[in-house]
This record gives C-alpha cells, structure tokens and sequence, in this order.
C-alpha cells in the first residue's frame, strides 16, 4: 500500500456522562467517523486518505473533533454534511475548510 496523501484522524473518546471534560462521542464523532469511511469507500480513495479513531485529542469542548495531517488541521463542532465539505475542499482540493477550523487559540 502506498503511502497517503493524508490521514485524517477522528476522536472517539468516550467519558461518562457528566465527566467535566465531556468526550466526542457524546457529540457524535461515530456519526462522523461512519460518513468518512462510507465516503471514503464510496470513491475508492483508500490510496489517497488513511482513516484513524483516535483517543482524546485535547479541546474536548469543540467535539467531534478531526484532524488532517500532513498539515496539522484540526476541524471541530462537526456535523455529518460537514464531512463531505471536508473531503473536496481540503483532502483532495488542498484547501482546508477555514469555517470548520478550530480556532487558533485552541489548537
């Protein structure tokens, strides 16, 4: 298998209900994480982008969260739709989707 263009990692963790840092799977990073493998799948685009979940990634409060890499982009508060936005305009049009972005002084 070549290496990927890029790999796009998806919080999973889970916390208990009522946990001070909350988790994304409260927030539906499944619902997520599904929307990427089924898109991914759906265009053939196992070569270009690799698909991890991932544990806790740090700012909790903007779950679900997902980060790109090679570049370090972080994305949160997702949304199922936002998961398509994700894939043509930065993982195979190179522009990441400013909207979705984490702000600065978070990550």
């Amino acid at each position: 298998m070549p290496r990927p263009e890029k790999h796009v990692f998806v919080c999973t963790q889970n916390r208990p209900q009522g946990h001070p840092r909350g988790s994304c799977a409260s927030t539906g990073c499944a619902e997520i994480m599904n929307e990427f493998m089924n898109e991914i799948q759906a265009r053939n685009l196992f070569e270009k982008i690799a698909l991890t979940n991932t544990g806790c990634m740090g700012p909790c409060m903007m779950g679900p969260s997902v980060l790109v890499y090679p570049e370090g982009v972080m994305y949160g508060k997702l949304k199922k739709d936002d998961v398509i936005t994700i894939i043509e305009q930065h993982l195979l049009g190179g522009e990441p989707v400013a909207d979705l972005m984490v702000p600065a002084e978070i990550w």
